[in-house]
């Protein structure tokens, strides 16, 4: 398919009809629009049959500010904008875009140079990523659909924010933070009818829990030397179970995030056992004379929350603190799996979680092994290629298994001393606030690979 960018030029309504748009000589000749037709103009959700009218020297387009009103474009006279065009003869279809929607929990119209809270500059980088590529982007939470599939509102940066109507987009970026909001009516209803009247791509559509991913990952014999052994804690027998097979064990909240609620169960002399729960503040530690008392201890939890027991491993250290691996793995312009980023990240002192929430630090792959406690020089040998391998490999397994449309994962993993790569857990929200140091006009990779995805699935 042709691609291209076209400069949109915004101008007085007066000067130009609604229903015409004027068209550079070039592009008419390029993507072969037939003169003196109407086509049909789309972008998003918006749709209008309209007038071209060729001019030899114009290298863009311009629209009536009315018309870019309509659309949800800036129409402030005299405006310019970059957007990809293609024209589909078949249905007579000239389209702009890609208008990507990015789906937030929340927005603080009170502070209206922050709208986003810690996540504004993530946005502010979103929007500067989509100018560089010809895309349109707009902000929205729950709060802001309505009852038509058409339109929404939301927040769009042009030198400031601004909140405005919007076109359904071509693609929705679900960025929600909740499983609460996420399952709330008013989403569920406009993703149904947005796919089935606009056929509005969702990526990112839902939350994974730790149950559904090791239970789906295991359906792929491939994939079954990265899992440590996991099951769903319904019952004292998998408990007595598992502590007798391993020395260490760890219950998670199956829909937890940021290391909350993690417990670390040892079995100390005797018949005793001791808890260490993960909280902000570092580790508490509880003793019980035996597996029963500890049982009946955490059995309450497990009335408001689902847990899974995990194998405990005998995960690498650097000073006797737990290191694990983050890799961020992303579809590319063509739809494929690579990574983008994979960052070694140390607990903290008085954790055994690595979460940078939990005062976790970070550093590269190659330092953090040469640092660590491994057994032997040998297995610290392609460290990197072989995190890098298992995650692409479970992001594969996620998209063969799981029944959702996921655009990017957090995979994390760990290796053993023996330089063995496990499977943690999979995060299909991977973290866009202020943790990562962002440096005022420049976009990381990240963004632009998932502007590069979003112009994938929607044809630019």
């Amino acid at each position: 398919m042709l691609r291209t960018k076209v400069a949109i030029q915004v101008i007085a309504a007066k000067q130009l009809p609604e229903d015409t748009i004027v068209l550079g000589e070039g592009y008419i000749r390029h993507w072969k629009i037939p003169r003196g037709q109407h086509v049909e103009l789309k972008f998003g959700a918006f749709r209008r049959h309209l007038k071209v009218i060729p001019a030899a020297k114009l290298d863009g387009m311009r629209i009536s500010q009315s018309l870019a009103a309509r659309m949800g474009l800036p129409s402030g006279s005299p405006s310019r904008i970059q957007l990809r065009m293609n024209y589909k003869p078949a249905t007579g279809t000239l389209s702009l875009g890609p208008v990507i929607g990015v789906l937030v929990s929340r927005d603080f119209p009170q502070t209206p140079d922050k709208p986003f809270g810690t996540i504004t500059m993530f946005c502010r980088e979103l929007v500067e990523a989509c100018k560089a590529q010809g895309a349109y982007v707009y902000f929205f939470t729950p709060k802001h659909i309505g009852m038509s599939a058409d339109q929404v509102e939301g927040w769009t940066y042009s030198g400031e924010w601004k909140q405005s109507l919007f076109p359904a987009p071509d693609i929705v970026n679900n960025r929600l933070t909740t499983r609460k909001l996420e399952n709330s009516h008013e989403v569920q209803r406009f993703m149904r009818e947005t796919k089935l009247y606009h056929s509005t791509v969702f990526f990112n559509e839902k939350f994974l829990d730790k149950t559904e991913v090791f239970e789906a990952l295991q359906k792929d014999e491939s994939l079954g030397r990265f899992l440590p052994e996991s099951h769903s804690l319904r019952s004292y027998a998998t408990l007595r179970s598992m502590c007798a097979k391993y020395s260490n064990v760890f219950l998670k909240p199956a829909r937890g995030s940021l290391g909350k609620g993690i417990i670390r169960i040892s079995h100390l002399e005797g018949e005793s056992y001791q808890a260490l729960h993960a909280t902000p503040a570092g580790s508490r530690k509880q003793v019980y004379p035996n597996l029963t008392r500890l049982y009946a201890s955490i059995s309450s939890k497990m009335k408001s929350a689902r847990y899974q027991i995990q194998q405990g491993l005998q995960l690498i250290e650097i000073q006797k603190r737990p290191v694990d691996f983050r890799a961020l793995v992303q579809k590319n312009a063509t739809g494929k799996w690579v990574i983008t980023s994979i960052v070694a990240r140390t607990a903290g002192n008085q954790h055994f979680v690595s979460n940078l929430a939990r005062g976790g630090t970070l550093s590269t792959v190659t330092a953090a092994v040469s640092k660590c406690n491994m057994n032997s020089n040998i297995n610290r040998l392609d460290a990197t290629g072989r995190l890098r391998n298992a995650a692409l490999q479970i992001a594969k397994g996620i998209d063969t298994n799981i029944p959702a449309h996921f655009g990017e994962l957090g995979i994390d993993l760990a290796l053993d001393t023996s330089g063995r790569v496990w499977l943690l857990e999979v995060n299909s929200k991977p973290s866009k606030n202020d943790n990562t140091p962002l440096n005022e006009g420049k976009i990381r990779p990240s963004v632009r690979m998932m502007i590069q995805y979003a112009r994938f699935l929607a044809g630019f």
